[in-house]
């Protein structure tokens, strides 16, 4: 058995860092892994090593960890890539995506995935990824990159079209939702058997089965039936109700994704669905100032730390290919037919098999009509912001953001015209040369 090196792009994304360092090292398999933690940021990278150094103290493992701000050296001989990079930060990369469009009338609760808040963090965030992925082809070409970067679509999508570099994108939505319906239903989670397919935050239980084979969407239906949706999920218990199948992706996420829930003369909406405006950025402060007291404690070497699983597939994916055990994970990759009525092109959602021959995503076949249409809404997008990076074409852009559904449904053509170019010139040099302003 290899001692795989592992690279962490962003590894002063602490907490991240922290529960994917601690998955790798809890497969004895892995416990003599080499890790290179990198992040241009020197000072949360040093907190990261820290940290680092005591899980594998805490667990007992022989794991080598180095920390550097040198990527080429990060990168160098890497077997596997972990990218969990922010590129603009929260501030003054997010705090700009909502002030502008909020400023012209258009409310957002993440702005991570679409949206004109997704648009413009792909902008930002697709040329970062592949100059990373150049290098990784000089120093690492047969690495296996798994990206947890948002927008993973557009970013999976540019990096298959802009990179040889073998390139997963990774998402917790699929598990999470199925854990919060377990609840809902009363249902054990180990109960469920389920099937997944779409575009990433747009995807959709096709199947939701006990193990004995029982169909357990009837009980989903109780739920509404009962007057029982949690007040934090009534919108996607709504789009279940229209659509017929239940999405991935969280209700406070979902809702910024289509026209029909959060609308600047509708407030009588936003209390009815429970849709919490501004959510992230909130989220972000509250981070921020918890960031000092848990930073000391995870450093403080007189505290026990805990190490513990999380739901994420890094390190699953890790083992499978090490040792050959096979697994089927939910991995965003191009779609070359995995669903037979979405575009070829199109970064698809699907099961994927991982064994030591890599992730392969799996044939799933059509999926219901209203399904696919409402996907390719999203896709419109997501493809129109990755050919503005690739090719320069600054008119894409604004194509993306007149395309966009949540965007169209409350500003004209000329107030989206207006906000994009507010929104590249705030951006600045986040954004690539060939779509800044003439």
């Amino acid at each position: 058995m290899f001692a795989p090196k592992i690279t962490l792009i962003g590894a002063g994304s602490t907490v991240f860092a922290k529960n994917l360092i601690g998955d790798i090292l809890s497969y004895p398999e892995l416990a003599q892994a080499r890790f290179s933690l990198f992040d241009i940021d020197a000072k949360r990278l040093a907190e990261s090593e820290i940290i680092a150094r005591r899980i594998n103290q805490a667990l007992g493992t022989s794991a080598v960890i180095e920390a550097t701000t040198d990527r080429a050296r990060a990168l160098d001989g890497a077997d596997f890539a972990i990218n969990m990079i922010q590129v603009g930060g929260y501030k003054p990369g997010t705090t700009t995506d909502f002030a502008l469009p909020k400023s012209a009338g258009l409310e957002q609760t993440i702005a991570d995935t679409l949206g004109i808040g997704g648009i413009m963090r792909g902008l930002r965030t697709i040329p970062v990824l592949l100059d990373m992925a150049h290098d990784m082809e000089r120093l690492c070409p047969d690495v296996w990159h798994l990206n947890y970067v948002n927008p993973m679509a557009m970013n999976c999508m540019g990096l298959a079209r802009g990179s040889k570099i073998k390139t997963v994108g990774l998402c917790h939505s699929v598990r999470h939702t199925a854990e919060e319906l377990s609840r809902d239903i009363g249902v054990p989670v180990e109960d469920i058997d389920y099937q997944v397919a779409g575009v990433n935050h747009v995807a959709f239980y096709l199947k939701f089965r006990h193990r004995d084979g029982t169909d357990l969407y009837p009980l989903i239906r109780q739920v509404i039936d009962e007057d029982r949706i949690p007040n934090t999920n009534r919108v996607r218990y709504d789009v279940f109700k229209r659509f017929g199948y239940f999405v991935t992706e969280s209700s406070e996420h979902f809702a910024e994704y289509v026209p029909w829930y959060i609308k600047s003369h509708r407030p009588d909406l936003i209390q009815k669905f429970n849709i919490p405006l501004d959510e992230y950025p909130r989220r972000c402060e509250s981070q921020i100032v918890d960031w000092a007291t848990m930073s000391a404690d995870l450093k403080d070497t007189s505290k026990p730390l805990e190490v513990r699983r999380s739901p994420e597939y890094g390190s699953e994916i890790i083992h499978s290919i090490v040792t050959g055990t096979p697994r089927v994970i939910y991995g965003n990759m191009p779609n070359n037919g995995s669903i037979t009525n979405l575009p070829a092109d199109a970064c698809v959602e699907v099961p994927c098999l991982v064994d030591r021959q890599g992730v392969q995503p799996t044939v799933v076949g059509d999926i219901p009509l209203q399904l696919a249409c409402l996907m390719q809404t999203q896709i419109n997008v997501q493809k129109l912001t990755v050919e503005a990076v690739l090719t320069g074409r600054r008119d894409h852009v604004l194509h993306a953001a007149l395309l966009d559904p949540h965007t169209a449904a409350e500003l004209d053509t000329q107030q989206i015209a207006e906000l994009v170019e507010r929104l590249l010139d705030a951006h600045g040099a986040f954004i690539p040369q060939s779509l800044r302003a003439a």
